[in-house]
């Protein structure tokens, strides 16, 4: 019988194989979504226990890895809508040089705060997509959501961060 056939059926050493082939995969991308290794530590366990939970759903045909990197984003979309945490941005964001610096600190601020107050199902595809460059097709997989809404809500999330950079007269 297949591993995941196995894992579908309730086999535990199953499932404790697919944890340690998949859970450093899973890892990343959470922490990705996050953007705190350590809340990506706790959703990853989080992912697993719900994989587990569910394992009866599991179909054995299907892309185990897919399956498990959409419970992990449902997980940090949950998580990202309890805390309305602050998600932090790296310093070193790709940006054209600015002749002021404390102009350029000014923009960056505004534009993590922008970007922080977005919805969380937006804020989790400018992300995916402008910061870990992700496709727009893994974007949608790991959502449940098709190509084509992936595309509109990062059209709309541009649209709401431009109009506020806008009204706090910041150029990105």
């Amino acid at each position: 019988m297949d591993l995941l056939q196995r894992f579908a059926a309730g086999d535990l050493d199953a499932f404790e194989s697919l944890f340690r082939q998949h859970q450093s995969a899973v890892y990343r991308w959470i922490v990705r979504i996050v953007r705190d290794p350590a809340t990506a530590e706790d959703l990853t366990v989080e992912t697993f226990w719900r994989a587990h939970r569910a394992h009866a759903r599991f179909r054995p045909d299907g892309n185990f890895e897919a399956w498990l990197r959409r419970i992990g984003t449902n997980a940090a979309l949950d998580h990202l809508r309890a805390a309305h945490a602050h998600v932090p941005l790296p310093e070193d964001l790709p940006a054209d040089a600015a002749p002021d610096a404390a102009e350029q600190s000014e923009s960056r601020k505004a534009i993590r705060f922008a970007l922080v107050s977005l919805p969380p199902r937006l804020r989790i595809v400018v992300q995916l997509r402008l910061i870990e460059e992700e496709p727009y097709r893994a974007i949608g997989e790991a959502l449940g959501i098709s190509e084509s809404a992936v595309k509109l809500r990062m059209f709309r999330a541009v649209r709401i961060l431009r109009k506020k950079l806008q009204q706090w007269s910041v150029r990105p």
